[in-house]
């Protein structure tokens, strides 16, 4: 039996759907492509109809079967920053510990195994940003903040299915919890518009 022929997993089709939402957000698809291709990819049954979803995309780097998330990702840091950015793995627990810096956790490339991920965070002195793509919904209910606030700048999505919950926890001490869609780039804010 011919591989476009094999029956596709459930994993399978998730990896096909992170891709297109990676495609999305660097420009390649447009919201409507993206949409009709999401609807083809979560009903598709084959390898076959998810590789003609994707035959025009570059690979994500990271996804795919070698993609092995960690249990938990510790980050303790004292005066710096700390960026998690680009293809990185989603773990299933991530415990910050941070004094008089700042944490930026960028999901906008990153490859998402699995369906949540919890946050533990103990910030003194300094800010947590989650920047966040359709699809990662974000719980920020359980956060105790002294002398700083939470801004949530989520773009709601009702017609994209939730690929990643993100529930996060902790204390926050003279700093802020930011959550926000990646910022426009130059080329999209200074863009003329179409001459009729």
């Amino acid at each position: 039996m011919a591989e476009e022929r094999l029956r596709a997993s459930h994993g399978d089709r998730d990896r096909v759907v992170d891709q297109l939402r990676v495609a999305a957000g660097d420009g390649r698809l447009t919201s409507d492509e993206l949409d009709a291709r999401l609807e083809r990819a979560l009903s598709a049954r084959t390898y076959g109809e998810l590789a003609a979803l994707t035959e025009d995309l570059p690979a994500v780097r990271g996804a795919g079967p070698a993609a092995d998330p960690k249990k938990v990702l510790r980050i303790e840091r004292a005066g710096t920053n700390v960026r998690r950015d680009g293809s990185w793995v989603v773990p299933e627990h991530i415990e910050l510990r941070v004094t008089a810096g700042n944490v930026v956790l960028d999901f906008t490339q990153a490859v998402i195994v699995l369906p949540s991920l919890q946050v533990n965070a103990l910030v003194r002195g300094g800010n947590l940003t989650l920047i966040t793509r359709p699809g990662i919904v974000v719980n920020t209910d359980e956060v105790a903040i002294i002398g700083g606030r939470v801004i949530v700048r989520e773009r709601p999505e009702p017609s994209v299915p939730v690929l990643l919950s993100v529930n996060v926890s902790g204390r926050l001490t003279a700093g802020n919890v930011r959550v926000r869609p990646p910022k426009p780039s130059r080329r999209t804010l200074w863009r003329r518009p179409a001459q009729s």
